[in-house]
C-alpha cells in the first residue's frame, strides 16, 4: 500500500523533491498521437504555463521541469521561510489565486467587516492555507486536476487522466539535486524528441538558455546564485538559490546531452569537470546517474548517512532504498 505523503516528505532533511506524473489511456495524450496524427501539444504548453504560475502562487519554487508526451517531471523547492513571512492577507490572496476559498476569506480579502464569531473560523482557514501553500501534494493537485478535467472534456470521456498518484522522492544533498535536475532537463534529448537542450521545448533548461542569451535568469525558476553563499544587504539573510553558476550548469547539461546523444565520452568543458570534482563524482558515474536516474533511484537520493537520517526523522523502523546509495559519493 502506498505511504501517505506525510510519511514521505521530511522538510527537516531537505526542501528539494522530484515529482513525476504519468498519463493513462494512451501514449501521446500530451503530445502528438502517431497513430491518428492528432496533436495535443497545446496541453504540454498549458502544463508548462501552469507549472510556472503555481510557482508564483505557492511558497514552492520550481528548480527544473520537463513536460513530455505522456508524463511530466518537476523538481520542487519548498520555501518554509517565505510562507511564514507572508501576512494573513497575503496568504489569503495567494490561495484565492488557486481556489475560490470560503465566504469568510472572501470577505477578509475584500476588507469587509468580520464578525467576532467569524474570527476563529477565519484564523483556522488562514492557518490551513498557510500550511497548504508549502504542500507538495496541494501543488501537484493544483497542477494535475485542471488538466485532467480539461482533457476528459476534450476527449468526451470520464475516468483518470493521470496514472494513480504522482511519485515523489527526496533529494537529500546538492549532488542529488543537480543530478536530478540534469536528468529532468535532458529528458527530451534522451527520448530523441530534441537534438540539443536548447531545442527542448517545455523544459526548464530551454528557459534558462533563452534567458542566458539576455544575460538574465528566468524570474519563475529557482535561480542559480553562484558558488559562494551571498547575503542580502537589507535582510542580512542568505540568498535563496542553487549554489552553482548558471552558465556552468548550462554547460554541464550540454556536455551530458552531447555524450548521451553520441553515446561516447567526447570532450567536456573545464567547468563541467570542476563541478564533478566538487561533487566527488567521476564522469563515468555521473553519466550513468544522469542517464539512468529513474532506474537507479526509486526512493530518496543521497549518501548512506543522509538516507539513514531521513528514515529516522520519518520514524521508519525499516530502512529502505539503502542499496541505491552505492551509486552515490560518500
Amino acid at each position: 500500500m502506498p505511504k501517505p505523503r506525510s510519511e514521505q516528505i521530511s522538510l527537516e532533511d531537505t526542501p528539494f523533491y522530484h515529482c513525476v506524473s504519468r498519463t493513462v489511456r494512451g501514449a501521446f495524450l500530451c503530445g502528438i498521437d502517431n497513430a491518428t496524427g492528432r496533436s495535443f501539444e497545446r496541453r504540454r504548453k498549458w502544463l508548462e504555463k501552469r507549472i510556472l504560475y503555481l510557482s508564483q502562487q505557492f511558497s514552492i519554487d520550481v528548480a527544473a521541469y520537463a513536460v513530455m508526451s505522456n508524463h511530466l517531471h518537476v523538481v520542487l523547492h519548498v520555501d518554509m521561510d517565505k510562507v511564514q513571512r507572508w501576512s494573513d492577507k497575503k496568504v489569503v490572496k495567494q490561495w484565492h489565486g488557486l481556489f475560490k476559498g470560503t465566504y469568510i476569506t472572501q470577505k477578509f480579502a475584500k476588507n469587509e467587516p468580520i464578525e467576532t464569531y467569524e474570527l476563529d473560523r477565519l484564523n483556522e482557514r488562514i492557518a490551513e492555507y498557510r500550511s497548504r501553500l508549502i504542500s507538495i501534494s496541494w501543488f501537484m493537485r493544483a497542477l494535475n486536476e485542471p488538466m485532467a478535467r480539461t482533457a476528459n472534456e476534450e476527449d468526451d470521456c470520464t475516468g483518470h487522466f493521470w496514472e494513480g498518484r504522482f511519485k515523489s522522492q527526496a533529494l537529500l544533498d546538492e549532488a542529488a539535486v543537480l543530478a536530478c535536475m540534469t536528468y529532468v532537463d535532458l529528458n527530451p534529448v534522451r527520448a530523441k524528441m530534441a537534438n540539443t537542450p536548447e531545442d527542448s521545448h517545455y523544459t526548464s533548461i530551454k528557459q534558462r538558455i533563452d534567458a542566458a542569451h539576455k544575460s538574465k535568469q528566468p524570474d519563475n525558476l529557482l535561480p542559480f546564485i553562484g558558488n559562494e553563499q551571498k547575503i542580502h544587504d537589507t535582510l542580512s539573510r542568505q540568498r535563496k538559490g542553487l549554489l552553482f553558476d548558471v552558465k556552468d550548469y548550462i554547460t554541464l547539461v550540454n556536455d551530458m546531452g552531447r555524450i548521451q546523444r553520441d553515446d561516447k565520452r567526447g570532450f567536456i568543458h573545464e567547468s563541467t569537470a570542476n563541478i564533478l570534482e566538487r561533487l566527488n563524482i567521476p564522469l563515468e558515474n555521473w553519466q550513468k546517474i544522469t542517464q539512468e536516474f529513474k532506474y537507479l533511484f526509486t526512493g530518496p537520493v543521497g549518501t548512506l548517512e543522509n538516507v539513514t537520517q531521513y528514515h529516522q526523522h520519518l520514524g521508519r523502523k525499516r530502512r529502505s532504498y539503502l542499496s541505491c546509495c552505492q551509486h552515490w559519493p560518500n
